[in-house]
């Protein structure tokens, strides 16, 4: 009686090899194509990003070029320097930053709401420019320029204002581009830009949430393929951990521990990485933007210590103004008025402090009633002008029509390039506001 003999054969090797090569070939082409995929995902995210950093400098250029002009005016009006006249007419007429800001954000998102906000920013920048004109025709008048551009000659003088006498004219025109009129019409351009940039942060959260899903979506798909790969051939797990594995377990764990990804890996890791880098250095700028008040104090929006000290061991000496105040006889208010009138005081000197510095300098709160001003980018500053500055601030202080005390400041005044380090320029500018208040107080001093 005969029996089958049962069959040893195995699998070929062979043919194991070719299903090997059959799946390194599969799984290598699906990889190829994924990271290609992912990397143009991130491509398109990067510059989405970019893009809208763009949008936010177009929004922001606006306002510079609106405070520029009225830095121009106000000392035109002030110090009569026929210089600060050609300079608000050739930003106005020849930079024209403000209408290429509304022309590229045009360009870059069409017809918008955050586009119409700007519009109007800049509407109303157009609309102040009346009351500048008017104030340097009073400025012309009295300093008898006559040559002046045809915005500033037409402009009809009231009659009243057209018998004043030149200094009566000067203080006219400075009263124009400093009272609360003007400012509310600043800040009303001021809220028409925040209002923009508000828009673009909603235009760009919603783009970056569309992208960050689809993205997530290709991320699955690499995923799937290392796996397909790690089980069909262990030669290739070894060069795909080395070349994609490692870098994305180690991309995932920087991003747990909020870190900047290493660029490590194949190139197309890395460039993911540079395009992520690029993402949480935006994300660390909007999460700076939520540290406001960690560094500003709360009653009168100026920085605090933490500020104070954080921009004092950043400054360049040698392009610094330091500027120490103090309020005279602050103690004697709080003990007349109570503290919540005290309070107000020092939310008035702020805000008299804010209208006559620039945008980009800084004003510190670091005591009670002490508080600094950095003067930033000034290599060279004329004493004369921050003489007028002080004696302006005081000024404004002694009007009581807003049912306040009335105050004054001595003022200690150094330049960082008279000191060794930011530990000495303190000290200077403090012995300078001492030198102030032993002089009778409501003054300044110079160190030195």
């Amino acid at each position: 009686m005969g029996f089958k003999r049962k069959s040893n054969k195995g699998i070929s090797l062979r043919t194991v090899n070719l299903l090997m090569i059959i799946g390194t070939v599969i799984t290598a082409g699906l990889m190829f194509f994924s990271t290609i995929h992912l990397a143009t995902g991130f491509r398109n995210l990067t510059e989405t990003s970019e893009r809208v950093v763009e949008l936010r400098k177009d929004a922001v250029e606006l306002m510079d070029g609106s405070d520029y002009l009225t830095e121009c005016v106000q000392r035109f009006a002030v110090l009569g320097d026929r210089s600060f006249l050609d300079a608000y007419f050739e930003e106005a007429f020849q930079a024209k930053r403000r209408e290429e800001a509304v022309a590229k954000m045009a360009d870059g998102v069409g017809n918008t709401a955050a586009l119409d906000k700007l519009r109007s920013a800049l509407a109303g920048s157009l609309e102040l420019m009346n009351r500048e004109y008017y104030a340097m025709k009073l400025v012309a008048d009295a300093k008898g320029y006559t040559d002046c551009p045809n915005e500033v000659l037409n402009v009809k003088l009231s009659e009243e204002d057209e018998a004043l006498s030149p200094a009566e004219k000067m203080q006219r025109a400075s009263a124009i581009v400093h009272d609360d009129g003007y400012y509310s019409q600043k800040n009303r351009i001021r809220d028409d830009m925040k209002a923009s940039l508000s828009e673009l942060e909603v235009m760009a959260n919603d783009t970056y949430s569309s992208a960050l899903k689809s993205l997530g979506g290709e991320m699955t798909v690499v995923r799937t393929v290392i796996i397909i790969q790690t089980i069909g051939i262990i030669i290739t797990v070894v060069l795909t951990s080395r070349l994609g594995i490692h870098p994305v377990l180690n991309a995932v764990n920087q991003i747990k521990a909020d870190s900047a990804i290493p660029e490590m890996g194949a190139e197309e890791f890395r460039y993911l990485a540079r395009a992520y880098n690029k993402m949480y250095d935006v994300y660390k700028s909007s999460l700076k933007r939520l540290n406001f008040k960690a560094s500003h104090d709360e009653l009168t929006g100026a920085y605090n210590r933490s500020g104070y000290e954080l921009l004092l061991s950043s400054v360049d000496l040698n392009n610094v103004y330091m500027l120490l105040f103090d309020v005279d006889n602050f103690k004697e208010i709080n003990d007349s008025y109570g503290h919540e009138i005290g309070d107000k005081v020092l939310v008035k000197l702020v805000r008299v402090l804010k209208s006559k510095f620039r945008s980009d300098d800084h004003i510190c709160r670091i005591g009670g009633d002490e508080f600094v001003v950095f003067l930033v980018h000034s290599a060279k500053i004329d004493r004369e002008q921050l003489v007028e500055k002080v004696n302006g601030i005081n000024r404004e202080l002694a009007k009581d029509d807003d049912g306040l005390p009335v105050i004054s400041v001595s003022v200690g005044i150094v330049h960082g390039s008279e000191s060794s380090d930011a530990e000495d320029l303190f000290k200077k500018t403090d012995d300078a506001m001492y030198q102030a208040k032993q002089k009778g107080k409501q003054t300044y001093s110079f160190y030195g």
